[in-house]
């Protein structure tokens, strides 16, 4: 828009888009111009400039609102002019004071709700709802959709126990097939290690690795990226220790693919004739005691009141209620000094870590006269992985925990672990761990939870050796936020939790540092159908 006066100072105009609007004439003499004239067009156009001001600014914004120039500067000028102002922040107010006594009072019982907020609108259009009404409609939708939501998050965490404490039918197949050919095949029933080897398994200048599990699958992946890591793979033996079912399979796995020149040598609990009821005392109290095949067996949800139980709290109870928990190959390690009373120091491994570098060093650590080399696990700055203290294992409301542990004492991980077998003999380490664990079935679970983590806690009370936290790197069975470039960088990556490698669930983005360890070409494993994920 632009303001045109012409030479003669007859014609002052205002042309937009090339039209123009006469907006005055002044009539002047031929020759001059008076100073009466003069001081009277300006003082017109001084009454005028605002109003053209306003007007090019309509002019230039018409084309983003959807109106004329007039009926905009109408709609937003008329009714300032008329003493009236935009009402909506009246109309929130009173919304809001509708919605609040709303939440004071029930919602009737039988009140049919619609399916979706466009209904709402529609059936509030067609029925002439009022505001309290709309408001009513509107609480009672969003609370039934939060209800749904929470819902499905307990089926989803249910659910999610369920495949974490199933068997996958692959790795089933598998212990299946070679128990078969345990029993069919002489190569498969092979001497673990062979008879000329038999004096390594107890020779102390070796470095001597345990493993307890009942997962063929699994415990081939730690012996395999151990050995693979290692810049000593000829100075590797391992002890695996396995239950009576698993054993044949397990057996055959190990005499039919050899990891030379490692040294591996597999036994069930059935071989070890230390392990007896009187010198296994929990043998009695996991298998018979009522209130651990309730807690463990029963119904997962009889406990809890889901209508205010957090999700968060849900998950913690299902997972303390894994089978693990009961399983004698879980409680294996704390016999260590009488299962292998020819060694002085033993690294014990899970069946869900993986070794990505050699562990050798591991051996050269000065645990000066402590038991357990151990990374603890109050020492980072992660949410989940590295901010475990008693207070996450205990529970502090019962007196006798509050009476002897610290709720800010720092915790420690179990999965790898130096332990100094010679030091621990010199201990009551295991008579300690079987007092607190007989306590806790006295008090019918109250003081803990979780397995096999918060004995040993306590049991271990003043014999621990904090390690660097490079070598043993925790959570990548349940730390989604697990970054792929600090995975690489660990000596041992543990996937504790419920989220397994080997499981459907298990993060894809965490599961090739696993797999790339299975030997998918194996007969066996390609008979089971154990396709990488």
């Amino acid at each position: 828009m632009q303001l045109h006066v012409s030479l003669s100072m007859r014609i002052i105009s205002i042309s937009n888009n090339n039209v123009f609007i006469d907006l005055m004439k002044i009539t002047v003499a031929a020759t001059h111009i008076s100073y009466r004239t003069l001081f009277r067009t300006i003082l017109i156009l001084a009454f005028f400039l605002p109003f053209i001001f306003i007007l090019t600014a309509l002019f230039t914004l018409e084309g983003v609102d959807k109106c004329s120039s007039f009926d905009c500067l109408g709609r937003r000028l008329g009714p300032r002019l008329l003493g009236r102002v935009d009402d909506s922040g009246r109309l929130v107010r009173e919304l809001h004071k509708t919605l609040n006594q709303l939440n004071r009072e029930a919602i009737p019982d039988g009140l049919k709700l619609p399916d979706s907020f466009s209904q709402l609108v529609s059936e509030m259009n067609n029925n002439q709802y009022d505001a309290k009404t709309f408001a009513l409609m509107l609480r009672a939708m969003v609370e039934k959709f939060e209800r749904e939501i929470r819902e499905s998050k307990f089926s989803e965490l249910m659910n999610k126990h369920f495949a974490a404490s199933s068997i996958p039918r692959g790795i089933h197949c598998l212990s299946l097939r070679l128990t078969n050919e345990y029993s069919s095949n002489a190569h498969a029933r092979r001497q673990l290690p062979t008879p000329e080897l038999l004096p390594v398994v107890s020779n102390k200048s070796y470095h001597h690795f345990i493993l307890s599990t009942d997962n063929i699958l699994a415990a081939s992946v730690v012996v395999t990226s151990a050995i693979e890591s290692s810049l000593q793979p000829d100075k590797i033996v391992f002890h695996i220790i396995t239950d009576k079912k698993t054993y044949a399979g397990m057996h055959a796995w190990f005499a039919l693919n050899l990891v030379s020149p490692a040294i591996v040598e597999v036994k069930g609990v059935h071989q070890f004739d230390w392990l007896t009821r009187e010198n296994v005392p929990l043998l009695d109290d996991v298998e018979n005691h009522k209130h651990i095949k309730n807690f463990y067996h029963g119904s997962h949800i009889a406990e809890a009141n889901l209508s205010v139980t957090t999700t968060r709290k849900f998950a913690f109870m299902l997972q303390a209620r894994s089978p693990k928990y009961i399983s004698l190959l879980n409680h294996l390690r704390i016999y260590l000094p009488e299962l292998f009373p020819d060694l002085d120091k033993v690294i014990f491994l899970d069946d869900d870590v993986v070794i990505q570098k050699d562990l050798s060093p591991l051996w050269e650590i000065d645990l000066h006269g402590k038991v357990n080399g151990a990374v603890e696990t109050c020492r980072g700055e992660g949410e989940w992985v590295m901010s475990k203290r008693f207070k996450n294992y205990f529970n502090f409301s019962h007196p006798i925990i509050a009476k002897h542990l610290d709720p800010k004492e720092c915790a420690w991980g179990y999965g790898m672990n130096i332990f100094d077998l010679r030091a621990w003999r010199k201990t009551n380490i295991t008579e300690t761990y079987h007092y607190w664990f007989k306590e806790n079935l006295m008090s019918n679970l109250t003081m803990w939870k979780l397995g096999t983590l918060p004995p040993s806690l306590i049991a271990f009370k003043g014999h621990i050796h904090p390690i660097d936290s490079s070598w043993h790197m925790l959570g990548l069975g349940y730390q989604r936020k697990t970054k792929v470039e600090d995975v690489k960088k660990a000596a041992v990556i543990h996937y504790n939790g419920q989220l397994k490698p080997w499981l459907p669930i298990g993060f894809d983005h965490l599961r090739p540092f696993w797999t790339k360890y299975v030997n998918y070409s194996n007969d066996f494993v390609r008979n089971c159908h154990i396709l990488e994920l």
